[in-house]
């Protein structure tokens, strides 16, 4: 069974900093790129950063680039995703997901998904 499990949600005061980590199981870990995406409430979901877990390369959009970096251990199936200076606007519900495609901010390019994992930075 495919799972991605996110946890490390939680509630920030702007300026502050999470961790979130995507736990995956029942697929090989090399052969999918995991993006991180956030859906804020009437807003639709965007892509916020991707992994190659083969080789590495990371992708940043640019409203989150020098604030949040996202890591992998390959050992243990997870991905990081290391959020800094947050702000108001970076509420939303993070997902996880993974994709064949490298690099895509595209959710529809994403075939397994989890179930999400709430943020919520307070000014």
């Amino acid at each position: 069974e495919v799972q991605l499990v996110e946890s490390g949600g939680g509630l920030v005061q702007a300026g502050g900093s999470l961790r979130l980590s995507c736990a995956v199981s029942g697929f090989t870990f090399d052969d999918y790129a995991i993006g991180w995406f956030r859906q804020a409430p009437g807003k639709e979901r965007e892509g916020v950063s991707c992994i190659t877990s083969s080789d590495g390369s990371t992708y940043y959009a640019d409203s989150v680039k020098g604030r949040f970096t996202i890591s992998s251990d390959n050992a243990k199936n997870t991905v990081y995703l290391q959020m800094n200076s947050l702000k108001p606007e970076d509420t939303a519900v993070y997902y996880c997901a993974a994709a064949f495609v490298a690099g895509s901010f595209f959710s529809y390019e994403y075939v397994y998904w989890g179930q999400g994992t709430q943020v919520t930075v307070s000014s």
